[in-house]
Formats: C-alpha cells, sequence, structure tokens
C-alpha cells in the first residue's frame, strides 16, 4: 500500500509541481509585457474566481474521489458509475449559475476591492474570467472520477495541458493586444483572464481521451458489481453533499485569506499615509507577484491532498489501523522534506528571486522573504485537512477554517499598521497556525494517531535545513562580493549557485542518515546507482 500510495502520489504531485511551475515562469514575460499595472488587475479579478470555482465545484471532485474509494473497497462499482453520470448533470448546471453569478455581482466585488478610480476596468477583468466557470466544474468531477480508481494520470496529464494552453493564450493574446493592436491595458488583461476558459477546453480533451481509452477496464469493474448495496441519488448526494462542504471551505481557503487582504490592505496602508498608488503596489507585489512564487512549495502539499483521500479513507473502511499510522508517518515526513527546506531556501534568496522573476524592488524583496516561510503552514494545512476528510471528521475543518479567518481579519488590520505590508503576511501566518493545531488536535483525538515519530523526524529535518541555511547563506554572502542582485542575469546566476550548493549539503545528510532512502525507497536506490554514487546505508531509526 505504501508503494501505490507513493507512486500515486509521485505522478499527481509531478503533474501539479509542473502545473506550478508552468505557472510560475509565465509571469516572467507575463510582468514584462503588462507591468505592475496588469498585475494588479489580473489580481482584483483572479481572487474572486479562485473562490467562485470552488465553490462551484462545490468539494465535489474530491468528495467524489473519496465516496468512489469507498465503495471500490466494497467491489459496489456501480454506485460510482451512477454517481459519476449524474455528477456530470449537476456539475454542468452549477457551473453555468456560478458563472451568472460573478458575472452579475462584479460591479459590488470591484467596489468591494478598493481599485479607485478603476472599478469599471476591474469590474470588466473580474467578468472576463468568469467564463471559465461553465467548464471547470464539469472537467473537476472528471479528474475526481479517476482518482477515485486510484488513477493519477489523467488529473496530472490534463493539469498540465490546461496549464500550458492557458498561458499561450494569456501571453500571446495579451502581447498581440498591446503590439499590435494598440489596445488598452484593460483589454490586454481582460483577454489574459479569458485565457482560463481557453484553457479548460485543452484540459476536457485530455480527460475525454483518457476516458476513450480507460473505458473498456472501467466496463470490466462494472462487470465484477457484487450488487449487494443500492443507493438511490437521494442517499448519494446526501453522502456527496455531506463530504463536499468541507471540500469547499478548504479549496477557498487560500483565496479567502488573499480576499481578506484585497478588501482591507489597500485601505489600511492609505489610512497609515501611504499614497494611493503605493497601496495598489504593494497589494499586487502581495497578491500576485509573491504569491506566484511562494505557491511553488506548496503544490506538494496540493497533490498529497488529492492522493491522500482515497488512500486513507480505503485504510479507514478497512479499519486497517496499522497501514492509515504508517501512511500518515509517511506524508508528514515527505511533505516536511521537501517543503522546509524549499521555504528557508526561497526566504533566503529573496532578493535575487524577486529580481529574476521581475525587478529589483525593496518593497518585494521585503515581501517575498517574509512570506515564503508562510508556504509551509499552507502546505500542512492542506495535508492535515485532508487527512480529517479521510477519517471521516471533516466537518471540523470549517470550525478550524472560520477560526482561522477571524484570526486573520482581527490582526490584519492592526498589523498592517505596525508593520506595513508585511503584517499582512504576518496575520496570514497566525491565521493559519490556528487552524493547524485545531486539525492537528482532532487528527489526534479521532484517529488516536500518535506524533512522538514524526517530532523526532521533524527535529532531524529542521537540524538539515539549519545545516542548509548556513551553507546556502554564507555562499551567497560570498556571490555578493563580486555579483549584484539588482542584474537579473547576475541574480540568476546567484540562485543557481546557491541553491546548488543548499540542495548539495540539505540531500547529502538525507542520504547519510539514510532518511533520504526511508522516505523514497527504491527510487533513491535507483538514483544513486544510475550515478554511480555508493549507497548509503539506513541509519535512521524506523
Amino acid at each position: 500500500m505504501q508503494s501505490k500510495l507513493l507512486r500515486g502520489t509521485f505522478i499527481l504531485t509531478l503533474g501539479t509541481i509542473l502545473s506550478k511551475v508552468i505557472g510560475l515562469i509565465y509571469v516572467i514575460p507575463f510582468y514584462q509585457i503588462v507591468g505592475k499595472h496588469g498585475t494588479q488587475l489580473y489580481s482584483y479579478g483572479y481572487v474572486p474566481y479562485t473562490i467562485f470555482i470552488s465553490i462551484a465545484t462545490a468539494g465535489v471532485p474530491l468528495a467524489v474521489s473519496k465516496f468512489i474509494a469507498k465503495y471500490n473497497a466494497l467491489e459496489e462499482y456501480a454506485v460510482g458509475r451512477k454517481l459519476f453520470k449524474s455528477g456530470l448533470v449537476v456539475m454542468s448546471i452549477t457551473g453555468f449559475v456560478a458563472f451568472l453569478i460573478m458575472y452579475l455581482a462584479a460591479p459590488l466585488l470591484a467596489e468591494m476591492s478598493n481599485p479607485g478610480n478603476e472599478i469599471d476596468a476591474a469590474i470588466t477583468v473580474m467578468r472576463a474570467v468568469s467564463f471559465a466557470l461553465i467548464l471547470v466544474p464539469f472537467m473537476s468531477l472528471i479528474r475526481g472520477f479517476f482518482q477515485g480508481h486510484q488513477s493519477m494520470g489523467p488529473s496530472a496529464a490534463s493539469q498540465v495541458v490546461e496549464q500550458i494552453v492557458r498561458i499561450l493564450f494569456t501571453l500571446v493574446g495579451a502581447y498581440v493586444v498591446l503590439k499590435f493592436l494598440n489596445g488598452s491595458m484593460v483589454t490586454a488583461v481582460s483577454v489574459a483572464t479569458f485565457a482560463a476558459f481557453v484553457g479548460a477546453i485543452g484540459g476536457l480533451a485530455v480527460l475525454f481521451w483518457y476516458w476513450y481509452k480507460r473505458k473498456p477496464h472501467l466496463d470490466e469493474l462494472l462487470e465484477q458489481d457484487k450488487g449487494t448495496i443500492h443507493v438511490s441519488l437521494k442517499e448519494i448526494y446526501k453522502e456527496i453533499f455531506i463530504y463536499a462542504a468541507p471540500f469547499v471551505f478548504v479549496g477557498i481557503a487560500n483565496p479567502l485569506f488573499q480576499l481578506i487582504d484585497q478588501f482591507t490592505l489597500t485601505k489600511a496602508l492609505v489610512d497609515m499615509g501611504t499614497t494611493k498608488k503605493l497601496a495598489e503596489t504593494a497589494f499586487g507585489i502581495l497578491n500576485f507577484e509573491s504569491h506566484k512564487i511562494v505557491i511553488i512549495p506548496v503544490s506538494l502539499a496540493t497533490a498529497f491532498s488529492l492522493t491522500l483521500v482515497p488512500s486513507i479513507t480505503k485504510a479507514y473502511v478497512e479499519n486497517d489501523r496499522k497501514n492509515l499510522t504508517n501512511q500518515l508517518n509517511q506524508t508528514f515526513q515527505v511533505l516536511l522534506f521537501l517543503t522546509l527546506p524549499a521555504a528557508i531556501g526561497l526566504s533566503l534568496l529573496a532578493e535575487p528571486v524577486y529580481t529574476a522573476f521581475y525587478e529589483h524592488d525593496a518593497l518585494g524583496t521585503q515581501v517575498l522573504g517574509a512570506y515564503a516561510p508562510v508556504a509551509i503552514l499552507f502546505s500542512l494545512y492542506a495535508v492535515t485537512a485532508a487527512i480529517m476528510q479521510g477519517i471521516n471528521e471533516q466537518r471540523y475543518t470549517i470550525l478550524s477554517l472560520l477560526v482561522g479567518l477571524l484570526v486573520k481579519l482581527t490582526l490584519n488590520i492592526p498589523l498592517v499598521k505596525m508593520f506595513e505590508t508585511r503584517g499582512a503576511v504576518l496575520a496570514t501566518a497566525i491565521g493559519y497556525m490556528a487552524s493547524i493545531i485545531i486539525n492537528l488536535v482532532v487528527i489526534r483525538y479521532f484517529s488516536r494517531y500518535q506524533y512522538r515519530f514524526v517530532w523526532r523526524r521533524s527535529l532531524l529535518i529542521i537540524i538539515f535545513a539549519g545545516c542548509m541555511w548556513v551553507g546556502t547563506e554564507l555562499m551567497y554572502k560570498f556571490l555578493t562580493l563580486f555579483l549584484s542582485p539588482a542584474s537579473k542575469m547576475q541574480s540568476v546566476l546567484m540562485i543557481l549557485i546557491s541553491a546548488f550548493v543548499g540542495a548539495g549539503i540539505y540531500f547529502y545528510l538525507g542520504l547519510k542518515s539514510g532518511l533520504a532512502t526511508r522516505l523514497f525507497g527504491n527510487r533513491i536506490e535507483r538514483v544513486l546507482t544510475k550515478f554511480k554514487l555508493p549507497k548509503r546505508r539506513q541509519s535512521v531509526e524506523n
């Protein structure tokens, strides 16, 4: 089971990370095309869209994944197929309704976002992106169906294709509007946001192809159906709703935190005496430019969230406590092993990273440096919420998120007035910490899971990350003697050299201690063999 968990996680992680990396790299040329003004307009539309898309899917894709995994474990395959056929119709309807609501509510949302004299521009951008709501829920349900069958390839491939199509349309469309058609910035950004609809068409095409290829196998499973359980559509949707409600809250957690900043950050900065233009620039740096970079380490947690639910549900339904504990141990360790050094390194190299992606900017460096470590909290929240759903305690995810949002909403303006833009980052971190603590307590209480083993391993990972930080910091300081982080090319060189040194130290310690082999098994052995490196003994305790 551990091998299957890691294989499924690896496939979906690879697809998610590749999708996120593509989504990160494109901001470099996009920023050069539209500048800070364009990214601000882009943020006004995309944050509300993300919330609407989560509500439109109503958590159904992941809930369907959990539902199908449950009945497949009981060899009742017909129940899952019945849900799938009905769900496609329901998701088509909810998607269209969500599109109408966002399209019509755009004026109100724009006014609440405080865009100054650009309310009409914000409305146009919001309406352009709203069209994607028609297709994305339908597409997401199909992904959930495949994931429920422990098949992560279709989701991974469709994510990558969707992202590639969306980004190509974004960049080409914005460039053509501004450079060849002499169009306005509002038109260019509207085309860029409408690209979400075009990308969804590409992702949907991939899923249809996989359905055509996999249908014979899925039909064979139907022939093995026991047929001892008969569930009505009413009962199915009742169970799905119970599963889905917490997924909605988990899916919109990050956008809701961003929305609080969208509604309060600019106003709070202006109240402090900051000019309107500088306040809007700070908003763009936080909610678009820095967030796009910080979200990359979180992609690993997103992949785990998608993969964990069916696997943990199966172990929970079968009352296999040992397997459940092993999966949780493995998940927490791999998550920390990969996200902790990434977040620390990103914070340490914030200045050259921001310069490489955008331009040399003191405020951008400060915000990114403060924001990067919060990626660890984003990841932990996503995974702990997924675990709670897997052990049927999803109702507490609503409580934990509401507490976190309340903390963020309460502290945001006071902390912004104390620490400016970094205060918003601090409020987000404290809010997420409150949510994570509640999640960990719930997992401990209901699954009888003991954290002692993970705490010990976490301490070891933190020590390794500390050694990496020292080595990276020393190398970076040395490079600043003859390279400047104000130059794009020199910044890239500083990042590559410093990251190579830091990663080398970190993974050497992981191999030397045997921890990497424990976490990644045969894959590490194959890599060592391929590069003709000596295999490390597994000295870390089980």
